[in-house]
């Protein structure tokens, strides 16, 4: 049979770079601090519902997930028109570049950022304008304002920041905003924005700038990465948009019982978000003490900026000692926090590592 003649991939999916997740851990002493889980086990209560709900997976999911949509709709003050939920905040953020982007469409974001936004453009057919991060690791606004031109349909902003953990300020977002036409979409992944030091109400600015999408997800601090459940709060028009190109079902009846559950658990996954949040600067500053360069976070991972050669060994030497970090090509290793026992396992690394520039 000729080859010629069978089907092929679509340029832009055969040329598509393969998502990296973090290492998996094995092993009751490896420290799985790749992925920015959770390192909590999954609460009570989550768990009952979990249970609860397993028994009726024969069954279909509410394709709207109604009853989720709206008690987060109450606990955000807007309405259920205005949100919509995905299969984690990646499969929500897929969503809405399906949504607004036609093929040749620009989006725009800082890099490095989040990995998924350049392959979820790629997949679209829209192209990817990567803004550098400032040298303090930072968004660098006035360069993504000056990045935007009349076939801008998006503009990305990662806040905190994965993987290198800075925020960007209240008052900086509304003044970017104000910068922006507001026939572009701004979407703002809050994927962590539980372990910022500060609340930020965002869903005031949300009402203020129609344009501005506020992106989240149950992965992170609720401790669902493995049920993936994500949403949106958009105006009506976008968070519609959402809900017809979602993949039908794609967020279970056991991923809503469970975040419904984790919801009902506010005060617990505060405390735990909490706990890490104390932690983070004790890290922080003892990496920094140990040579590194350590940007200020807020998220539940700490970043250290490194070249590649030192980033091999860096994992490596991690790898060695029991702890799963992620590594990027040609930036940096992020490791995410846990407890501090094993943040500790972490410090004592790199108090042994040999770094290049000693």
């Amino acid at each position: 049979m000729d080859n010629d003649s069978l089907p092929r991939l679509r340029t832009a999916v055969a040329a598509l770079p393969a998502y990296v997740a973090g290492r998996k851990a094995s092993g009751a002493e490896v420290a799985a601090l790749a992925s920015n889980e959770s390192h909590y086990p999954p609460l009570p209560g989550v768990l009952d519902a979990i249970a609860a709900a397993a028994t009726t997976v024969n069954r279909y999911p509410d394709m709207g997930a109604t009853r989720l949509r709206a008690r987060l709709a109450e606990l955000n003050g807007v309405g259920i028109e205005e949100v919509a939920v995905g299969p984690g905040s990646v499969g929500v953020l897929s969503q809405l570049v399906a949504a607004v982007c036609d093929a040749g469409d620009d989006v725009v974001f800082a890099w490095r950022s989040f990995e998924a936004y350049p392959i979820l453009c790629q997949i679209a057919g829209a192209n990817a304008v990567r803004v550098p991060l400032t040298s303090d690791e930072g968004h660098d606004l006035p360069a993504m304002t000056a990045a935007i031109t009349p076939r801008t349909k998006a503009v990305l902003l990662c806040s905190p920041n994965n993987p290198t953990g800075t925020a960007i300020t209240l008052e900086a977002l509304a003044a970017f905003l104000e910068t922006v036409p507001t026939s572009v979409l701004v979407v703002l992944d809050e994927a962590y924005r539980e372990f910022m030091a500060g609340e930020q109400d965002t869903v005031a600015l949300y009402r203020e700038y129609p344009n501005l999408c506020l992106l989240r997800t149950f992965s992170k601090a609720y401790g669902l990465a493995g049920l993936r459940v994500g949403y949106a709060i958009a105006r009506p028009e976008i968070a519609e948009g959402l809900r017809r190109t979602q993949v039908p079902f794609s967020v279970s009846s056991v991923a809503e019982a469970a975040a419904l559950a984790a919801l009902d658990a506010a005060e617990e996954v505060a405390a735990r978000s909490a706990a890490v949040v104390a932690e983070r600067p004790r890290v922080e500053a003892a990496a920094r003490d140990l040579g590194w360069a350590v940007p200020t976070g807020e998220a539940n991972f700490f970043w250290l900026r490194c070249g590649d050669a030192e980033r091999e060994r860096l994992v490596a030497a991690c790898a060695a000692a029991g702890v799963m970090v992620r590594g990027y090509a040609g930036d940096g290793v992020r490791v995410t926090l846990a407890d501090p026992a094993t943040n500790d396992r972490v410090l004592a690394v790199l108090a042994s590592f040999e770094r290049e520039d000693r």
